[in-house]
């Protein structure tokens, strides 16, 4: 990071640099009794009848898009459970030296991103450490869910189908196009551009497929990650206790994450896949499903059945490994990052 500015020394933010980018944050909604502020170490919140859902994610393995990212892997975690993102705390961890413009930009970052999402920023700490070496984000999204009805991975049964909303490996994609450049070889830089883009479109947020997916009438939900589609299907399978069947053709694949794939040598089927929603839904309910999808312009196909078996497989009857780890690992290792904590 290169600024005029002088690095931020070791320790918390200064009174006046807190001050600064708190005072850069939207009004915070009637139900905030108490939020980010000077002085304050918690934050309360008067909150409606209903469940509150809150799920916790570090974000580690890039430095660009830290922010956002951090708002978007926590929120869609929420949202898979049936519940609206609402409120969101932030620890933010940056080292010695760091710019306060470059916090300032994270902040922003942060606050963008969930402007779009309808949600707040509540509370969190921000802090100039040593133990890093580039800027860490550990969020924490807390999520209402009115009616009380939650949606978990676990609800699929057998002969339902699972839906693919949203192709894979957008986040591979991006994460390989901002992080590991040097060993894409001759890709078109057009390609590598749009895997960059992917972050913005198609876009990673689950937000409002996983919302609407509820609405429908899914009987499970669950958002595949670390592991990519290959992972998010058997960790699906597995909390039910079935097996799910799948139609390798049908799947959706973001073609620029595949050509970024074939040309460092890693499987798309366990990328990192945040960008891809995975639902069950009723075998009646599937076709009326997959219409209010495309009329809202989300991107879903039916890829598979539930069965009454363990794991997956492909409809050739072969099986579809679980992976050990996320196929990146070995390309971020050998470039001396970090990646994502496990999700």
């Amino acid at each position: 990071m290169s600024s005029d500015q002088p690095g931020l020394a070791t320790g918390k933010l200064s009174t006046g640099s807190l001050a600064k980018l708190l005072a850069a944050l939207p009004p915070l909604p009637p139900e905030v009794l108490l939020g980010p502020a000077v002085g304050e170490d918690a934050c309360a919140l008067r909150v409606p009848p209903g469940v509150m859902v809150a799920a916790t994610d570090p974000v580690t393995m890039t430095a660009e898009g830290v922010g956002r990212w951090s708002v978007v892997v926590n929120a869609n975690d929420v949202a898979v459970s049936g519940a609206r993102p609402r409120w969101f705390l932030a620890a933010i961890l940056v080292p010695p030296g760091t710019p306060e413009t470059a916090v300032y930009e994270l902040q922003v970052d942060i606050r963008d991103a969930l402007v779009s999402i309808g949600a707040h920023l509540v509370g969190g700490h921000t802090e100039v450490t040593s133990a890093v070496t580039r800027p860490v984000v550990v969020g924490q999204m807390l999520g209402l869910v009115e009616d009380g009805t939650i949606v978990t991975s676990a609800g699929a049964s057998v002969g339902d189908a699972v839906v693919q909303v949203g192709p894979v490996p957008i986040e591979g994609a991006a994460v390989l196009a901002l992080e590991a450049a040097g060993d894409l070889g001759r890709i078109d830089p057009s390609v590598i551009e749009a895997a960059r883009g992917g972050l913005e479109s198609p876009g990673i947020s689950v937000v409002e497929p996983a919302l609407l997916a509820k609405r429908l009438g899914a009987t499970a939900l669950h958002d595949p990650t670390e592991g990519g589609l290959a992972a998010g299907l058997h960790e699906m399978a597995r909390a039910a206790h079935v097996g799910i069947r799948v139609d390798r053709e049908a799947v959706q694949w973001f073609e620029p994450g595949l050509a970024l794939c074939r040309s460092v040598g890693v499987d798309p089927w366990s990328t990192l896949a945040s960008g891809s929603l995975l639902a069950a839904f009723h075998a009646d309910s599937t076709a009326p499903a997959l219409a209010a999808f495309a009329a809202r312009g989300y991107a879903a196909a039916a890829i598979g059945t539930v069965v009454a078996a363990s794991g997956v497989q492909g409809d050739d009857g072969c099986a579809i490994p679980w992976p050990d780890r996320d196929a990146l690992d070995g390309v971020l290792y050998a470039e001396g990052l970090s990646r994502r904590g496990d999700r």
